[in-house]
């Protein structure tokens, strides 16, 4: 239950940080997402054992985590299980490639190690890129945005249905777990036997639901698209962003 309280409370909170007013929360919302997508191209786009090259493209995180005043803390805690996850994808490396590239004192670094630790480092940079952008613009912004890029608008009205109705899910979670709770005294946690019933009855809850929703929507005009609109208008200074970082991630990666 703890869990599914802090999962709600992370997601109040980067709403709130998307919405606070700073440098990098102003910046246009296509220009933010045209950066990352093309940062995180170009960083998984380095060889296995480009480490160095690798290492320089952090810089765009570190500017843009140091002027934006976003908290590493919180990128570690909030994304904590996605990047051990992610760190774990080349950890069978070094036990295929064992030749040896250099050495650090008696310590002989074959190929697989830094290939592991590439692969680590390109999956933790993708990763804080996104949480980067999720904190930096709000979910109407950021749809809004994949439009402007032409990404087909189902996709678009999905993503924005999930992250409208993710809370609301937790929260009927949260309702049925207490539910439970209260049914047993002095246990702790869910029995695994009514795992399966719990899944059930938000499966049909969520069904109701969204019928309901879908339902509301209809008789409120809603055809199959939302019109969506940015707070404000793309100005020089997100064209300089956009093309500034452009230039630097391009010159770094081939360079």
């Amino acid at each position: 239950m703890n869990r599914i309280r802090e999962a709600i409370s992370d997601l109040y909170k980067m709403d709130m940080e998307a919405g606070k007013t700073g440098w990098l929360q102003e910046i246009h919302p296509v220009s933010k997402l045209l950066v990352t997508v093309l940062f995180i191209l170009l960083t998984v786009s380095w060889g296995k054992y480009d480490l160095p090259g690798l290492l320089k493209m952090g810089s765009y995180l570190v500017v843009c985590f140091v002027l934006g005043d976003i908290s590493i803390k919180l990128l570690l805690k909030r994304m904590k299980l996605v990047l051990v996850v992610v760190c774990m994808v080349g950890i069978a490396n070094p036990f295929f490639d064992r030749e040896i590239m250099f050495k650090l004192g008696s310590l002989g670094v074959t190929g697989g190690m830094v290939s592991a630790v590439t692969l680590m480092i390109k999956g933790a940079c993708a990763v804080s890129a996104s949480y980067l952008l999720m904190v930096t613009t709000s979910m109407d912004d950021l749809c809004y945005a994949l439009r402007k890029l032409c990404v087909p608008k189902t996709i678009v009205t999905v993503l924005m249905l999930v992250y409208r109705y993710i809370i609301v899910l937790l929260k009927e979670t949260e309702r049925m777990t207490d539910a439970y709770m209260l049914r047993s005294p002095g246990q702790k946690g869910l029995h695994y036997k009514v795992w399966g019933t719990m899944v059930g009855q938000l499966l049909l809850r969520s069904m109701d639901r969204a019928q309901i929703v879908y339902d509301s929507m209809r008789l409120r005009g809603y055809c199959g698209e939302f019109h969506l609109r940015c707070k404000k208008a793309a100005q020089m200074g997100d064209y300089l962003y956009g093309l500034g970082w452009s230039v630097v991630l391009t010159v770094i990666r081939f360079i």
